[in-house]
């Protein structure tokens, strides 16, 4: 197919997805990329011939902070690089990934490349020359490639938009990217449809082609087949699965089921989650209740009711247990705290728990879950992970972390971000707003 003529004589792409129509002249591509970036980055107008996904993504890196000249940082190493990647569900799809991808990639000196859903490169492998001058930009395992942190590029803007995207050359808004042309497409967990993270094909201009875009696409839709394969022989699946950070009504999947909880049997089962020995009618009445008023009675209906939506012989009573063991995402995130994996804490760790829950015991947990994250995020200086946490919805009034980031990344949007902080907290009737929350 050949490309329309604009009005500015350059030629327009008829599939936006695609970085390069089959009959347009690369080198002049190049060029025409090249004045547009330099235009954004001195003016900030993004000029036509940049595609809408490009220019999209352009304008999240600069308010991201990213800067032109910047290169990525290695986030995980040795230990914490192979126990991340060794529990990551990718890893089970990579012998897939190397039969597909593993001799195109080395017969075309390209690089296959994996990340996980922030954009960490987990694997990086292909032809030992190109693996050496990717080594040069820190395209390798271990590095965060995510659009917040080194902007345009393949893997992280797939996983920022979650859609196949193709970057070439001069596409790419870190200046000592733009040399190489990469395509990626997202994977998606079979079960929850979740971003798992991204495959991606890096190289040379030869990969500015549709093809290039459809056949990592087919990769990714292979993997999830195939996890989907995987699924009824993983031993984690076999047992009960809680999911109750980020929501304020757990999930359950049991037995092929996802079962949505109400938020008092939410409450129930994170407390007999966490404690497999079991408790007393007494015990949980004052773990779930601020009401000293409430009665026995209340609680024993809660519990009746608890059978039907689980299934049979999973409560047991006497006390009150759950008869096989549960895994919970809040137990998963406490594991690898104390483990001080704490770029695979922060991962796992979706939001607060049950944050619409005043149950006594509830409120502890999230607290204490919360506080042990922050002070890891806090200490290990990451400005990544910083980032994280404060641009999420539970972290974006929290003064300590903002100022950990600032220390560490001092870009304008962060400096601005903590000095409306501070002011907020320091005019004269902040105390009373604070209390009154």
């Amino acid at each position: 197919m050949s490309p329309a003529a604009s009005p500015s004589g350059e030629a327009e792409l008829s599939d936006p997805w695609v970085a390069l129509e089959q009959g347009a002249d690369p080198a002049e591509r190049v060029r025409v990329l090249r004045r547009a970036h330099e235009t954004f980055t001195e003016v900030g107008t993004v000029p036509k011939p940049v595609r809408a996904v490009v220019a999209d993504s352009w304008r999240r890196s600069a308010r991201a902070g990213v800067g032109p000249d910047g290169t990525a940082s290695v986030e995980l190493a040795d230990g914490d690089l192979g126990a991340y990647r060794a529990e990551h569900p990718l890893a089970r799809v990579m012998p897939l990934f190397r039969e597909l991808l593993g001799t195109f990639a080395a017969d075309g000196e390209h690089l296959l490349a994996v990340c996980d859903a922030h954009g960490r490169l987990l694997w990086v492998e292909g032809h030992p020359t190109t693996r050496r001058r990717a080594g040069r930009m820190n395209f390798v395992p271990g590095a965060r490639w995510a659009e917040t942190a080194v902007g345009t590029n393949a893997p992280g803007t797939a996983v920022a938009v979650d859609r196949p995207v193709q970057v070439f050359a001069a596409e790419h808004f870190i200046r000592r990217v733009q040399p190489w042309t990469c395509a990626a497409a997202p994977v998606h967990d079979p079960r929850t449809g979740r971003v798992l993270g991204a495959v991606d094909i890096t190289g040379g201009d030869g990969l500015a082609h549709p093809h290039s875009l459809g056949f990592v696409q087919a990769v990714a839709r292979a993997a999830e087949s195939h996890l989907a394969l995987l699924a009824p022989q993983v031993p984690a699946a076999d047992g009960p699965e809680l999911c109750a950070l980020g929501r304020d009504e757990a999930q359950l999947v049991i037995g092929g089921r996802r079962v949505r909880l109400s938020r008092r049997h939410s409450e129930i089962l994170v407390l007999l989650a966490r404690h497999p020995e079991g408790m007393t009618g007494d015990e949980l009445l004052c773990a779930l209740y601020e009401d000293e008023s409430v009665t026995p009675v209340t609680l024993r209906a809660e519990l009746a009711r608890l059978p039907r939506l689980l299934g049979p012989g999973l409560l047991g009573s006497r006390p009150y247990r759950l008869t096989v063991p549960v895994e919970s995402d809040v137990a998963v995130v406490e594991r690898r705290l104390e483990t001080g994996a704490v770029t695979a804490a922060a991962t796992a760790y979706a939001g607060p728990l049950l944050p619409g829950s005043q149950a006594p015991a509830v409120v502890r947990l999230r607290r204490r879950l919360a506080d042990g994250l922050r002070t890891a995020l806090i200490a290990r200086r990451d400005p990544d992970l910083l980032a994280d946490w404060a641009h999420a919805p539970w972290g974006e009034d929290d003064l300590d972390i903002w100022r950990a980031l600032a220390a560490v990344r001092p870009t304008a949007p962060v400096r601005s971000r903590l000095a409306a902080l501070e002011a907020e907290l320091t005019a004269p009737d902040a105390w009373g707003r604070r209390a009154g929350r």
